[in-house]
């Protein structure tokens, strides 16, 4: 099996862009992309369901009922265009590298699918780490385009806190995020973006405030409007943390730097 597509829906798409959001750094990507399939109104209906032997080894049970754990993609008509969503719980791991041949079988599987559907464009979410820097800054997001067309277009969009890397830089993406990505371009001429939210590799509980700004970049290249005012609560508490640890960190600072006294 390896990876397979199982399509619930026969729908003829409209020139689909397919978004993505599965689990990463400080689940931003995951974040994001679920908070849009779960605001828009109508509800987005499911379209096709992936499965995986890269996925953990594992079923799903509810009810008493056994799932195979498997990651959706759900479609979205908007005035003549149509919009597909890849959310899910997991990816293929990153724990060892023997296991490569699974994220390129994965990235494929999708890739190929949507060279099926007719997709114009992929668009793919994810976090970068950015360490403790996460904790006093505002979160850019970085954008990788597949080919400087792309990259150009974005660019006349003039999207706030949307960030490209510089002349030649040189980063690694790894997972679905930025493979997907390439295999796209490289076997099936598909172009597309890898938007990455600024963020903290230990914050596994996700970090809605990366994902909050990924969201508004998501908001302007999208023709719809998304309704902000949840993540914007979410994201408020965890920039309320971090300005609460900051102002620790500083406390503990300031007492190593005014050592206590003694009277002898």
């Amino acid at each position: 099996m390896v990876t397979s597509i199982d399509i619930n829906k026969k729908q003829k798409l409209k020139s689909p862009i397919l978004l993505v959001g599965l689990p990463g750094i400080g689940l931003v990507g995951k974040i994001a992309i679920d908070y849009v399939v779960n605001e828009l109104k109508p509800k987005c209906k499911l379209f096709a369901t992936l499965i995986s032997d890269s996925f953990p080894p594992a079923v799903h049970s509810k009810n008493g009922i056994l799932e195979l754990i498997c990651d959706e993609i759900y479609s979205y008509r908007y005035k003549n265009q149509d919009y597909l969503f890849l959310i899910g719980p997991v990816q293929p791991s990153l724990v060892t590298p023997s296991n490569s041949y699974l994220h390129y079988d994965f990235s494929e599987t999708i890739a190929k699918f949507a060279k099926k559907m007719g997709v114009k464009k992929i668009y793919t979410f994810a976090g970068l780490n950015i360490g403790q820097d996460r904790l006093n800054k505002k979160p850019k997001v970085i954008c990788v385009a597949s080919d400087i067309k792309i990259k150009k277009d974005l660019q006349k969009l003039k999207i706030k806190d949307l960030v490209f890397e510089k002349d030649n830089s040189d980063t690694l993406i790894s997972g679905v995020a930025g493979l997907l990505i390439g295999v796209a371009k490289y076997k099936f001429n598909i172009s597309g973006c890898c938007f990455m939210g600024e963020t903290n590799q230990k914050l596994v509980f996700g970090d809605s405030g990366s994902a909050k700004n990924v969201l508004a970049v998501i908001s302007k290249l999208l023709p719809f409007k998304l309704d902000l005012n949840k993540i914007n609560k979410e994201a408020k508490k965890i920039e309320n943390s971090f300005s609460k640890i900051t102002t620790k960190l500083k406390d503990l600072e300031n007492k190593k730097d005014h050592p206590a006294s003694y009277i002898r």
